[in-house]
């Protein structure tokens, strides 16, 4: 019993550590954004403004929650959680001695043979109980201990990566959503544009009959109309491509209850996010710290390495109870034990030890470019949004006063062309100018909503699924 007294004292002797210092290199990106405001200290930081309060859609946020329900790529990023888990599980394992309990009852009859070579039969019967430790590594150098954080650290890192895929999926099944509506506007205005310019073939064809005008208006009218079935048609394909781009990202087929649909001018989504962030706040992206905890995991592994070259010391023992008879299979006389101390040291390997050692170092090396990249692509993605939030507002005004000035650029020209002040071709023009500058006011308002999702998204949002009230009551108590 001796024996079982002093492992938890040799277990104790693995405090050696050959894994070095961790120094996580510094952001290289500036301390601040260019663009932007200063947050207010009091403002709830946009990696806890859930999705619900960021997208007021009812009809987008039921096709989120949908979403993170069935992708695949998402439960790929679960199920690639748990095995990472499991696997950590089995390194953690290793740092404790594996105890047995074996119970074992043998009875067999063997044959004998006497001087004069006659043959009689002997029953003989063994039983035994034993504890037993298999092969458990004292870890003197750390090799064991190394190889666990190693582990822990991949698994860490997994479940960010699960938190950046759900992120991910969320800005993209919104992003998807906004081109469906794009699509869909632009499909209308294209209806509403080719029955006007239908009217206005009509009205030539019944000024060509009445003499009052030639066939070359009537020629550039149909030629107007036949360029609006055109592009309706590929309004229609863009359409249902967009259906199907947001069907896969749901991961099902879309339900026919969803709730209407609000039209892109009437998006309730957050209009300002903050602003001016200082650049540290980017490390609670979760890509970042999946690349951070990768590091880690990396500088294990070197740890690890290095302990290779020392040796390796390993335990067997084992305590029980051995008998002929199951009555006196406890008597004190009938113990037995085994003691099987081992020592491993690399003396040859062919350079294999020093290689896996290099190759640590320059995996290591490897996870901090990493890391310095996923810094700096969090930046430059934050810093791009902010320079959009400064500048769309702006950009869709002009717009605006744009569709407003072809609108009653169109109506003099209507009215000047049936007072026969001036041509057709002024008409066509006319027309033309406003249907491209419509179409343009609707592409900037997809491109400055899917903005504030691209800011949203690159601050950390789009995890949590808190509603307004919620987000509300974390705001008053932050």
């Amino acid at each position: 019993m001796r024996l079982f007294l002093i492992l938890p004292l040799l277990a104790c002797l693995g405090a050696c550590s050959l894994t070095p210092t961790l120094e996580r290199p510094a952001a290289p990106v500036p301390a601040r954004f260019a663009m932007g405001a200063t947050t207010p200290a009091s403002m709830l930081p946009p990696s806890a403004l859930g999705w619900r309060a960021m997208f007021g859609d009812p009809r987008l946020q039921r096709l989120i929650a949908l979403s993170l329900a069935n992708n695949r790529d998402l439960r790929l990023a679960t199920l690639n959680v748990e095995a990472v888990q499991a696997q950590a599980n089995i390194q953690r394992a290793a740092r404790l001695p594996a105890v047995e309990l074996d119970a074992t009852s043998t009875r067999e009859r063997v044959l004998n043979t006497d001087a004069n070579d006659r043959a009689n039969h002997e029953v003989n019967q063994q039983t035994g109980v034993n504890v037993a430790l298999s092969a458990f590594e004292i870890d003197l150098f750390g090799r064991v201990r190394a190889l666990s954080d190693a582990a822990l650290a991949r698994y860490l890192a997994s479940e960010q990566g699960r938190d950046a895929a759900q992120i991910a999926l969320v800005g993209a099944v919104a992003e998807a959503y906004f081109a469906q509506r794009l699509a869909d506007e632009q499909l209308q205005l294209t209806e509403r544009t080719l029955a006007d310019w239908q009217q206005s073939l009509e009205l030539a064809r019944l000024l060509k009959q009445a003499e009052q005008s030639s066939s070359l208006d009537v020629a550039q009218a149909e030629g107007q109309v036949a360029l609006a079935e055109a592009d309706l048609e590929a309004r229609r394909r863009a359409q249902a491509q967009a259906d199907n781009a947001l069907q896969l990202l749901v991961g099902s087929e879309l339900p026919g209850d969803l709730p209407p649909a609000l039209p892109l001018e009437r998006q309730p989504s957050v209009a300002r996010l903050p602003a001016g962030l200082p650049a540290d706040l980017l490390l609670s992206r979760p890509d970042l710290r999946q690349a951070e905890q990768m590091l880690v995991a990396a500088n294990a592994d070197i740890g690890a390495a290095r302990a290779a070259f020392f040796p390796q010391i390993s335990l067997t023992a084992s305590f029980g109870y051995a008998s002929t008879s199951l009555g006196g299979l406890f008597d004190p006389a009938r113990q037995v034990w085994r003691f099987a101390p081992q020592i491993s040291q690399p003396l040859f390997q062919g350079g294999r030890l020093r290689a896996e050692l290099r190759l640590a170092e320059v995996r290591k090396s490897e996870a901090v470019a990493q890391y310095e990249r996923a810094i700096q692509t969090a930046f430059r993605e934050v810093a791009d949004a902010l320079a959009g939030t400064a500048t769309f507002d702006h950009q869709i005004e002009a717009q605006m006063r744009a569709v407003t000035a072809a609108e009653r650029r169109l109506r003099l020209s209507d009215l000047r062309y049936r007072a026969g002040v001036d041509g057709r071709l002024e008409l066509l023009d006319a027309q033309r100018q406003l249907h491209a500058v419509q179409q343009a006011l609707l592409e900037l308002r997809r491109a400055e909503i899917t903005n504030r999702v691209a800011l949203y998204k690159a601050l950390g949002g789009g995890l949590h699924e808190r509603d307004i009230t919620k987000t509300a009551a974390v705001a008053v108590a932050h």
